[in-house]
Formats: C-alpha cells, structure tokens, sequence
C-alpha cells in the first residue's frame, strides 16, 4: 500500500514535531503542531499506521500544501468519523472532561473567597448584629439560581498600602456586590422578573464607596438602562471611601454613580432598602430611589459622625443621626419593616405592583361596605376598612403610613391588576388636606402615572388647611402640587366620593375637577358643597341670623339652614344636576372601578420624566 502524504493545511511555522520515522500512529493522533498569529493548530493522523518519513523540523516555515509526514497505513481499517489531517484533534496532554484543570481550579479557589463561609469572623460580626450578610439578602430577594453576579473579583485599590493577598481576603468585590436576578419571577415572565441588585457589604470596610465598587455601579446602572430593569438597592455604609490610594484622584467629584443612577428615575422602579447605618454617598444613592424601606435598626443621614464633627458641629453617635422615628415621621422613609428579611419581603411586594397583573385574586364580600360609613355624618371611621374591603384580599401595601397622616396612599390590586389608592383620613383633622399631605399625595400621583398605575380617589374632605398657622408652612405652593401632578398624568383615574367633598379639597381629590377623571361617583352618604356648609350659611346668610334677636329661634334657623344645604348638596342632588356621574351602593364600587380601568386599558407611556424623590 503506498504511503499516505499528510498536507500542511495553512501556511505556518513548525511549532512542535511529535512523531519520527518507523513510529507507530493511530487515527486522530497528533503529528505536527502548527502555528500561526501566536496560535497552535495540531494536525491529526488520518489513519492507523507506522511513520514512513517527516519532511519538517521545528522552526520551519511552510506553505499550504506542503508535505509534513508520510504514514503508511495498516491493514486495520480508520474508524469512521476520525479526523482527516486538517482538523484540529484534541491536545496530546488534554484532559478528561471530568479531570481537574488548573485554571479552573483557580477560578474556583477565586469563588471561594466571595462567599460568606470564607470569612467567619465578618460575618460572626454581622450575626452579632442580629443582620444577615448582603449575599444572604441576594439569595432571599431573587428567585434560586438566577443571581449572576458582575464584578465579584474586585478589590479595594489599596495596593500601595496592603498586600493583593490581603486584599482579595479582606475585601472581597469591594465591598459591593451587583448582578442581574429575577425577582417574583413565580408570578411572572422571565423578561419582566428580570431586575439589577446592588448590596453594600457593611462587613467590607463599612459599605464604603471605594474607587472600583463605584465603577461597578456605574457599569450595573448603564445595564439596568439597557434592559429597562429594576433596580434594588441595599443601601448601608458609611459613604466616600478616603483610603484607596491606587488611584490618580483628587477629589473624585467625576464619578459618574449619582448621574446614572439618578437618570433611572422614571425610566424604571427603584427600591432602597436602609439598613442599621446609611450615611453621605449611600444615603444619596437611597435618597434617588422611588421608594425607601428601612428597618428599625436603620439611621439614614447625609452626613455620618465623622463629618459631623469634622465640620464642627459637635460629636454624636450614629444611632442619633436620622434614626427611623424621625425619618418615617419626616417622610423620607416609605415603608418601616422590623429586620433584614422583612425588609426582603417588602421590596418584592412593592416591586410587585409594577410588574403587571396576576392571575390569582379572592375579592373581599362588598357587601360590607355598606355598613363601613357611619349615618351620623359627624361619626369617623376606617378609611383603610374601605380600601382593604375594595381592594383584593390580601393586595394592599402602604407608603409613608406615618407622614402626612390625613392622606392614605396605598397600592393594591383590583382583579389582579395594580392600582394606586389615594384617600382622605377623617379621623385626622377631618380628612382636611394639610401641607405635608399634599405633597404626599402629589409625589404618589406623580409615582403611580410614571410607571403605570391607574388611580382610584376616595373623596372625604372638608377642604384644603386653613388658618394662618396653616399658611406659615407655605401651602400656596405646596397644595398646588396636587392640581398641577394631576393635569400632567397620562393614566386613567377617577373618583368615589365617600361622604365630605368640600370646596378645592375635593376637587384635588377627582384630579382638579369632578370632570377630570373617568368617572367621579358617589356613596349615598356623600355631600357637596364649595366650602363647608355650616361655614357657608354662617357666612351667606350672616345680615338674615343677625337680624333675629332671640338667640333659641336663631339657632333653630341656622339648624333649618344647615338641613337646606345638606339636603341641596346630597349625592342624589348632585346626580340630579350632573355634577356626579352617578349615585352607587357602596357594594357596587368595585365592579364600576375595575370596568372603568379596564375600558380605559393600557395607559400611553407619558413622556421621559422622573420620580420626584419628595
């Protein structure tokens, strides 16, 4: 049988020659290394047999086509399938698929150093704390398996100070952990459950900002743009990190972290959660965020102690600087949980609402809510007994439950849809709309028509503040935010009158006019009027009652008056003059919203705008 020529199959050099004269070879065995723009190429025995010849030697440069060996071939037949000698076989030194390979154990040896059982005694520390690790915060918060982490491998740029061993021990990811999860992803679809998670790791040089952990931010940021993903936020540390020496930075005021992360504001759902100390940079960061959930160990300032002091203002302890008493008071916080896994819970249910509708819904009996509203009108009740027996069972989460406590906003389901509830509280001064209440309710308006939320209003109000206490807190300008919020929504609304609807209060509480919205409904115990109606016919009527001299028959007047405006401002003499839509039983007010909304359908997109952080 003749010999069998084995071509160059490229022009290359002779790298390796791994068979010589008379040697024995078998189908697939590598004969010549080839190499080419600093890569090998092996070149494999077409067939089982012996060496005749080898026409190169290392070093050698060839053509394409030129000869390298000669075999000539057994009597045994190839195997069918084996390579020809232009293709690549596997390395002479490869190993089984299942054998250990360097670089794999090295990345694996690198893995090993973010985990929290490769640092007992951070995380001893933390446990002392009663807190669970960042990486246990990720692991409740994203659905199994589906956290694939970015930039884990980074380490404080401190390398002029620390030893690389040191380093990647002691500050593993610099100290902030990002990737990209999937969160409620049981409820819903791969692309929507999709979001961006970034953890402070307070165990790594207190959840500092280092030089790299903010490039990962920006880097998770510009991602989390991309794929029009959610963010959430584990926001504790101490802020800028003055220790990372590596790096030519002066100031450091061009980091990019704020800028981007603030450019999501409106684009897509942010979450902060705040947990035991929250200061400067970070407490910026939460500060962006559409919605803050802190637990009660959190103290959320935007300046630490060390600053505090630096400036000359006196020393104090971290638990005095913007603990949870004073931040939920004040507003800043949305949501107050008890510890890191309530926390977890809330930002799942919270980011709920903006993920889309469910399937599986249990409506309340409606029929309760006829008996919720008290007949003697002077009587208070449960504003959130209304919105609970509306609502799903089980659907409702309350923002900013202790700020501006005469304004309830919640988010809850209506037949599996979300919505956003905004309603009056009577048992505060009344249900009449303060300052602090105006801006609470224009900042959730403005929240539920950036991502989609169709509003409900209940109407149950006296009216605006007054006085001149109430003017000092600038309520002009503050009270207008609700009409001006109102005008600009693009997402369907309307309004359910449960019993007061006085004056300018009442029409901020349909949208600016009880023509704005789809629909503007009343209970049968509601009541109209342009102010409050004892206080219209003490003034309308002032010269009549002044003029009656004995002060019983001018009392009973006044009452006989006060009777004529209650029975003029009724729901059904509203209804009888078309300044309502209609007169419901209050047990019918779930299914004329949930048709309402769901005629209106899928609210257009309103402009590029963001989250007012107030």
């Amino acid at each position: 049988m003749e010999p069998v020529t084995v071509p160059a199959p490229m022009a290359a050099t002779i790298s390796m020659v791994h068979v010589a004269a008379g040697q024995a070879v078998t189908a697939g065995q590598t004969l010549v290394v080839l190499e080419v723009m600093k890569m090998e190429h092996l070149v494999a025995a077409p067939t089982t047999g012996h060496i005749v010849d080898v026409a190169v030697a290392v070093g050698d440069q060839i053509e394409a086509g030129a000869p390298l060996c000669r075999i000539r071939a057994d009597d045994t037949p190839s195997v069918p399938g084996e390579p020809d000698a232009t293709e690549a076989s596997t390395s002479p030194d490869a190993l089984e698929p299942d054998a250990a390979r360097g670089d794999l154990a090295n990345l694996e040896r690198a893995r090993t150093r973010l985990t929290d059982e490769a640092r007992p005694e951070a995380v001893a520390k933390i446990r002392a704390r009663g807190r669970r690790t960042a990486r246990e915060n990720i692991a409740d918060l994203c659905d199994p398996d589906s956290f694939d982490e970015y930039g884990g491998f980074a380490y404080a740029a401190q390398e002029r100070r620390r030893s690389r061993d040191d380093l990647d021990a002691s500050t593993p990811a610099d100290g902030l952990v990002t990737g990209i999860g999937r969160i409620n992803g049981n409820l819903f679809d791969h692309r929507t459950a999709t979001c961006a998670i970034a953890a402070y790791d307070y165990s790594v040089l207190a959840g500092t900002q280092g030089w790299r952990n903010h490039h990962k931010k920006d880097r998770l940021f510009e991602i989390a743009e991309k794929l029009r993903a959610p963010v959430v936020l584990f926001a504790e540390g101490g802020g800028g990190r003055p220790g990372d020496v590596d790096v030519p930075v002066v100031a450091g005021l061009d980091t990019r972290a704020f800028e981007l992360f603030a450019r999501l504001s409106g684009q897509v759902p942010t979450i902060g959660i705040a947990s035991g100390r929250c200061f400067a940079g970070n407490a910026a960061l939460l500060g962006c965020c559409d919605v803050i959930i802190a637990t009660a160990d959190a103290t959320i300032g935007m300046a630490g102690p060390a600053m505090i002091e630096g400036g000359g203002l006196g020393r104090h302890r971290p638990e005095d600087i913007g603990p949870v008493d004073v931040q939920t008071s004040n507003g800043v916080i949305d949501i107050a949980v008890d510890d890191d896994a309530g926390a977890v819970d809330a930002a799942k249910r919270y980011l709920s609402y903006f993920q889309g509708s469910i399937d599986r819904w249990t409506a309340p009996d409606q029929t309760r809510l006829r008996t919720i509203i008290p007949e003697n009108r002077k009587r208070i009740y449960s504003i959130r007994s209304v919105i609970t027996g509306l609502a799903d069972v089980d659907s409702c989460l309350e923002l900013r439950r202790s700020f501006g406590t005469g304004m309830v906003t919640t988010l809850a389901r209506l037949q599996g849809a979300p919505v956003g509830i905004l309603a009056n509280d009577p048992a505060h001064l009344g249900g009449a709309i303060d300052r602090d209440a105006a801006d609470k309710a224009a900042r959730f308006l403005g929240l539920c028509d950036t991502h989609g939320l169709p509003v409900l209003y209940l109407c149950d109000t006296p009216g605006f503040m007054v006085g001149p206490d109430a003017e000092r807190t600038a309520q002009v300008r503050h009270f207008a935010r609700m009409f001006v919020t109102a005008a600009a929504m693009r997402v369907p609304f309307g309004t359910v009158a449960l019993r007061k609807g006085f004056g300018l209060g009442a029409q901020a509480m349909a949208g600016g006019s009880f023509q704005a919205g789809l629909f503007t409904l009343s209970w049968p115990s509601g009541v109209f009027g342009g102010m409050g109606l004892e206080g219209a016919v003490r003034l309308g009527f002032r010269k009549e009652l002044e003029a009656i001299d004995d002060p019983e028959r001018r009392q009973q007047t006044f009452e006989a008056m006060v009777a004529a405006a209650y029975d003029r401002g009724s729901a059904l003499n509203m209804a009888a003059h078309l300044e309502v839509d209609d007169v419901i039983d209050p047990a019918e007010t779930r299914a004329r919203v949930v048709a309402a909304f769901t005629a209106a359908g899928e609210p257009e997109r309103p402009p590029r705008r963001f989250v007012d952080p107030w």
